[in-house]
């Protein structure tokens, strides 16, 4: 019989998901600052930073409060990743960071270890969200959701 559904490949298994899931929780305790995973099979674009980009907006993730949000975009087939801050944490971190940021994960793809890659890079972008948006309790709110994103 043939379908024209077929099933989503899983990238992850569940206790990785949760690995991550935990990690963007964890990372989010103490900044107003709001970290997402996107992950696809392929990447529509030649240069990852330029799906990233796209992602972020259609996510909506320019609209929090103090422009604060990180989004890190992986295509598992087509190796690519990419790190896209929004201009509020981009202007107190820079360039140098999101690069050192994507040497991290690619160390760990390297390895094959891919949930523990992306986790700790959102663990160190929650420590710099906390250093430059600090959480404050009258204030802040969970903006964005803290699920992993999976697209094509």
């Amino acid at each position: 019989m043939f379908s024209l559904f077929r099933k989503k490949k899983d990238f992850f298994t569940t206790e990785e998901k949760q690995l991550i899931t935990e990690a963007i929780q964890q990372a989010e305790k103490m900044t107003s600052g709001e970290v997402r995973v996107f992950v696809e099979g392929k990447c529509s674009y030649v240069d990852a930073i330029d799906r990233a980009a796209e992602l972020f907006f259609n996510l909506q993730m320019q609209k929090t409060e103090e422009r604060n949000a990180v989004l890190i975009y992986i295509a598992m087939t087509d190796h690519q990743l990419a790190v896209f801050g929004d201009e509020g944490i981009h202007k107190k971190v820079g360039n140098e960071y999101w690069n050192i940021e994507v040497k991290k994960m690619i160390s760990n793809f390297n390895r094959e270890n891919y949930a523990k890659g992306i986790s700790e890079v959102v663990e160190d972008i929650g420590e710099a969200l906390t250093k430059h948006f600090p959480y404050n309790n009258n204030t802040d709110k969970n903006e964005l959701p803290d699920d992993i994103v999976f697209g094509k």
